[in-house]
């Protein structure tokens, strides 16, 4: 199949599972800042995403999703790397018009990855994931199973750390990078490069890439600096370990 054995074709993978994934980002923004305005009101959407079959379905599709990305990504890389050969080695400026994020790309992805595994182990691992255990008949504290919906609680507790609040700047900025790179460089392989729309594109990219991590961003700090909704809770035993 044309799509997972030429290069092509996995740039097209590459380009509609980045899409994909920009637009779920995009969302999850949005849901993310009511929590500012809202406890109650992100709560109800945590609970109305929980364990629910939808819920896990869509959580799923986006594994796969995510999945799909980096394992295209790494063979693009490697197969761009080998074609280079020996050049890769060799000092020179970077070339004009190229810009710092698209000869980084794999770092960036690297720290990306990292970022999205420590995410999951602060949110996943204590919202969705007990619920998850819960109905498949496992044994898990009542306590974790009556804050799995309460999303508010576990942003305000993560980010009353200073280290967890700095690690997370710094992975929404190498996303910024990231996304604002592969945006417009989606839109190059699905042909969408004439000078006038992609141009375009460019701009819109970079537009909805920077709000959405503007959007992250703005959480991150209300909560390290206890604004909006987060100055009510109250965060018992929250700790960097």
């Amino acid at each position: 199949m044309w799509l997972s054995k030429t290069s092509v074709g996995r740039k097209v993978v590459m380009s509609v599972t980045g899409i994909a994934l920009v637009l779920f980002l995009l969302f999850h923004m949005s849901m993310n800042l009511v929590a500012i305005f809202s406890a109650e009101g992100y709560n109800m959407i945590c609970e109305f995403l929980g364990a629910n079959w939808y819920a896990l379905v869509a959580t799923a599709g986006l594994a796969v999703l995510v999945l799909a990305h980096f394992v295209y990504a790494f063979i693009l890389t490697m197969q761009n790397r080998k074609a280079r050969g020996s050049q890769r080695y060799a000092v020179s400026e970077r070339p004009k018009g190229v810009s710092w994020a698209s000869q980084n790309m794999l770092v960036l992805g690297i720290i990306v990855i990292l970022g999205m595994g420590l995410h999951l182990f602060n949110f996943w691992a204590n919202m969705q994931l007990p619920e998850v255990l819960h109905k498949l008949g496992m044994d898990v504290c009542e306590g974790q199973l009556a804050l799995a919906a309460n999303g508010t609680y576990y942003i305000a507790s993560t980010f009353s750390c200073p280290v967890y609040t700095v690690l997370y700047v710094v992975w929404l900025a190498a996303l910024w990078f990231h996304l604002t790179h592969g945006f417009w460089s989606a839109m190059q392989t699905l042909g969408i490069n004439n000078k006038v729309w992609f141009c375009r594109w460019k701009a819109i990219g970079n537009v909805v890439v920077t709000l959405i991590i503007l959007g992250f961003l703005a959480v991150v700090v209300a909560a390290f600096f206890g604004l909006g909704t987060f100055g009510k809770i109250v965060i018992e035993g929250a700790c960097c370990a």
